[in-house]
């Protein structure tokens, strides 16, 4: 259960940091206005917020298996918000990123 709700939680986080960073782009790239760009402050704010709550207390392990999952998380935001098509080195890049989160978040250690 601890794993699912890491999983679960850098979902959210990654949700956050990504619509955030789409809103502050919205506002400040495409000319939408301080409204998007606010919203975007607030998102970003609720990213790090979700990223505490993480079951490992290691700030730096956190973040770093993060990583992986904000670079697959942005693919798939392109992909779903931008019309952006991931070429295969894409979607190899984002799989590498995923494993590595893997093993810096779920390999076994010693107590």
């Amino acid at each position: 259960m601890t794993v699912l709700r890491s999983i679960l939680l850098f979902g959210a986080a990654a949700l956050f940091e990504i619509g955030g960073a789409w809103l502050i782009w919205q506002g400040v790239r495409e000319h939408k206005g301080w409204v998007w760009i606010g919203a975007g402050v607030v998102a970003l704010g609720l990213y790090g917020f979700f990223a505490t709550l993480q079951p490992d207390a290691s700030f730096g392990r956190i973040l770093a298996a993060y990583g992986g999952v904000f670079v697959a998380g942005s693919l798939l935001w392109g992909m779903a918000v931008d019309g952006f098509r991931p070429d295969r080195w894409d979607v190899a890049g984002a799989l590498l990123c995923l494993a590595g989160v893997a093993v810096v978040m779920y390999a076994p250690r010693p107590a």
